[in-house]
């Protein structure tokens, strides 16, 4: 069932993307993601009321760095949906899988105390060639497919899949400490409307655009939808190989954020675009399995 539960986690997460490059037009980045976890909060407070879930925690300072490293990354992320095709930002965002990769090799060397006692620590090949052949894609994907106007949001796209390694991590410890998925979603609702609050003070407010302004609806709705099923999934998945399915099924939303972006959208993405797409999905599948079994 955690298949399943990823697999609509990554299509709500992809049409979320859609609503929110058509929000964008008339809404700053911090005005989204205010709405954004604003409307997610009251419909996890109304479903947790509905099936007698607290919403009191034992954890709050893991909430409280979830919702850091989680509202980090969705700006990040939103940012690069706003000037990028929305497949390229959702490649950009699903790379988790190689940061982690990446994150593992740099803590090892980081803390090796050189002595004749302690020989530096081995350095898997498979796992280098991955991550060699995950950032090759990276730069085949984005220099066909975004001008020079679109290198900002390119590095901060690339910056959001790197911090949403972090948020994914803090999940599945969640997960693990019997946190009911209502109960995580919530929270990350509820910093990321106080965060998208504060930089509103300091960004400002944009004009009411009327009727288009329903597109931070849907933002709010799917964005809940796909915290809730990706949130279940990780729990759901109580073995290694279970919780490898799940990470691997992510890229799902790869497909269906290309999808939108040549049939909503009209993206023009040249082959090699699509290349450096597939590269970046193989190599993260690989890293994921090869952190399964080290």
């Amino acid at each position: 069932m955690q298949v399943l539960w990823m697999v609509l986690a990554a299509f709500f997460f992809a049409t979320m993307g859609v609503s929110i490059k058509f929000a964008a037009e008339y809404f700053n980045t911090a005005e989204i993601i205010f709405y954004r976890g604003l409307i997610s909060m009251a419909l996890l407070w109304a479903l947790a009321s509905r099936q007698g879930v607290s919403l009191r925690t034992a954890y709050p300072g893991m909430h409280a760095w979830r919702s850091l490293v989680g509202v980090t990354s969705m700006a990040a992320w939103f940012y690069a949906i706003a000037h990028l095709p929305l497949a390229t930002a959702m490649t950009l965002n699903y790379m988790s899988s190689l940061w982690i990769a990446v994150f593992m090799v740099a803590g090892a060397l980081m803390a090796w105390r050189p002595s004749p006692a302690t020989p530096r620590p081995a350095l898997h090949m498979p796992v280098i060639i991955t991550l060699l052949v995950g950032f090759a894609g990276v730069v085949l994907m984005m220099r066909p497919s975004i001008g020079a106007e679109q290198g900002l949001a390119g590095i901060v796209g690339l910056m959001s899949g790197m911090i949403s390694a972090m948020a994914y991590m803090q999940v599945v410890a969640l997960s693990r400490l019997g946190e009911p998925e209502q109960r995580v979603v919530f929270y990350f609702s509820l910093g990321s409307a106080l965060a998208g609050g504060v930089a509103m003070l300091f960004i400002g407010i944009s004009d009411f655009p009327g009727w288009p302004a329903l597109w931070l609806i849907p933002i709010g709705i799917f964005a809940a939808g796909g915290q809730l099923c990706m949130t279940r999934a990780y729990a759901n998945a109580t073995t290694r190989r279970a919780t490898l399915v799940v990470a691997n099924l992510q890229y799902s939303g790869i497909a269906f954020g290309g999808a939108y972006s040549v049939l909503v959208f009209g993206d023009v993405i040249p082959p090699m675009g699509w290349i450096g797409m597939a590269l970046i999905v193989g190599s993260g599948i690989a890293a994921t399995v090869l952190r399964a079994r080290n």
